[in-house]
């Protein structure tokens, strides 16, 4: 551990100083702070999973319970890793598998820590150009109120020997190798991963060749939130035609299989050029597609050409999702030139697929029920915050994002400044918890003790280095609206604002 912290940190030290020493050149300084904070996010990832390792072995971890939507912790987790999948050009696909019951109870940060764990390990070790998947299936095993999921995440990586494999689990577990010793990474994360499967009641097994990459699966029986899934018929789409295009034949399968289920009928095709003909052809039969799903990435021809000769086929009025693994934003505009109605992330499930089934297909309503961008100018913050360079840090950030702030130094300066402010003059206060005089917890309980109403209810979020669920569980009792650990980007911060501060 003394080795694989000091080499993070001897590079933070030594970039940081090559840093001041080449100031005016820009481009050196920017590369130089590139790698800091490469260095910096891999520390903070090391001292993360040993200070886990460390909580679970002394039994302070505890599941926390709560619904969650299974689509929503799934698309999370793709965005999450989608930066670093298209930086080594690795292909990710994610598909289901049966999977009708979308509403569980589970502790959702774990499960993703779970994932997380794995799917960074198959990046990790999977060269580029490689291809990693993520397959989610349902099974006919649980009694009536649970759910049965097996996750297979597999790759086509550097793979393990056999021996290793009945290591992999344990402590400190790190194959010696060439390959791996190259690679960064404490031999902390399967071991924390395994743990977290046993509290959930769970099983985590490894299957893996040298040179031909590892599936791992992991399988969790979890309690069904509200009611148990019936699939539904949806009467105005009853009988109604679907042509499914994608090139993973899994795909084909599993979408159509969803739109039999809600009583369409539905054909597939793993071909661009194919999809077009079959169009042609269904309409000199009299009995057109009444909708078409298409993935935008097609190999033999790009999706969105497959839009437009279908669009000319078929007229304007008929609906076309595109369906993908990516980020539409860039291509939304040519899209909706071309002729696409709707997009759709992969991978699909049965209730967004209902969704946007029902919904009326008209661009222009979609593109007006496009979320506004939260505008934060007159809006003013307190900054509570003991630590000078924290405090200089957060006031920058919340500035350039067109915020008002206000700071202080400790919980009894804060609680002094909203007591003797006008009602509505600070919109919402971000608050440290380990301070000198007064602390966070008692500075909130002080807020929400004051005897103007307005003033009370004045938004607290607690900004700590204190990361733990029990701290975020504190923070509630003492009153506070959120939680956002230290160290966090400006991204994660105006996520937070946002969110506490929309009407």
């Amino acid at each position: 551990m003394s080795h694989d912290i000091r080499t993070p940190m001897n590079a933070i030290i030594g970039f940081t100083s090559l840093a001041a020493t080449h100031i005016d050149n820009r481009e050196q300084v920017l590369d130089y702070l590139k790698k800091t904070a490469t260095a910096s996010q891999h520390l903070l990832s090391l001292i993360n999973d040993v200070l886990d390792m460390s909580r679970i072995e002394s039994g302070k971890v505890s599941l926390e319970l709560r619904p969650v939507h299974l689509p929503e912790l799934v698309h999370d987790l793709r965005d999450i890793i989608q930066s670093s999948i298209t930086a080594k050009r690795i292909s990710l696909f994610i598909d289901m598998v049966d999977v009708e019951d979308e509403d569980v109870v589970a502790d959702p940060m774990r499960l993703n820590q779970i994932m997380l764990n794995i799917l960074s390990n198959a990046i990790k070790f999977t060269p580029v150009g490689g291809m990693i998947t993520l397959r989610i299936v349902q099974k006919q095993t649980a009694p009536h109120g649970s759910v049965d999921y097996e996750f297979h995440i597999r790759d086509t990586g550097i793979g393990m020997s056999s021996a290793f494999q009945e290591h992999i689990f344990e402590q400190f577990a790190r194959e010696e190798t060439s390959t791996v010793s190259k690679i960064q990474g404490t031999g902390l994360g399967m071991a924390i991963t395994k743990n977290l499967v046993d509290m959930m009641g769970g099983s985590i097994s490894v299957e893996s060749e040298p040179g031909k990459g590892s599936e791992f699966t992991v399988s969790l029986r979890f309690p069904i939130s509200g009611e148990q899934a019936v699939p539904q018929r949806i009467p105005q789409l009853e009988g109604l035609r679907a042509l499914v295009a994608d090139d993973d034949t899994n795909t084909c399968l599993n979408v159509s299989k969803m739109l039999r289920m809600i009583g369409m009928r539905s054909d597939w095709t793993t071909s661009g050029h194919e999809a077009v003909v079959r169009t042609q052809d269904a309409i000199e039969q009299g009995d057109g597609f009444d909708v078409f799903i298409i993935d935008w990435m097609i190999p033999d021809l790009n999706g969105l050409e497959v839009v437009r000769r279908i669009r000319r086929l078929i007229g304007s009025n008929t609906p076309i999702i595109i369906l993908t693994a990516y980020d539409w934003a860039d291509i939304e505009v040519e899209a909706k030139a071309a002729g696409v109605t709707a997009f759709c992330a992969k991978p699909l499930f049965m209730s967004e697929l209902r969704r946007i089934l029902s919904e009326p297909f008209l661009p222009a309503e979609a593109a007006e029920q496009t979320e506004k961008k939260a505008d934060f100018a007159g809006k003013r913050l307190l900054v509570v915050e003991d630590n000078a360079l924290n405090r200089e840090i957060a006031v920058t950030m919340l500035e350039e994002g067109g915020f008002e702030v206000d700071t202080a130094e400790n919980g009894k300066i804060a609680v002094d400044k909203v007591r003797e402010s006008a009602p509505g003059y600070y919109d919402l206060v971000l608050m440290d918890i380990q301070m000198p005089i007064m602390d966070g917890y008692a500075a909130a309980r002080a807020i929400r003790a004051l005897p103007d109403a307005e003033k009370a209810g004045l938004p607290i979020v607690a900004m700590t280095a204190n990361a733990f669920d029990e701290d975020r569980q504190n923070a509630e009792k003492a009153g506070m609206n959120g939680h956002l650990s230290k160290p966090f980007d400006m991204q994660q911060l105006l996520t937070m604002l946002r969110e506490k501060l929309s009407p």
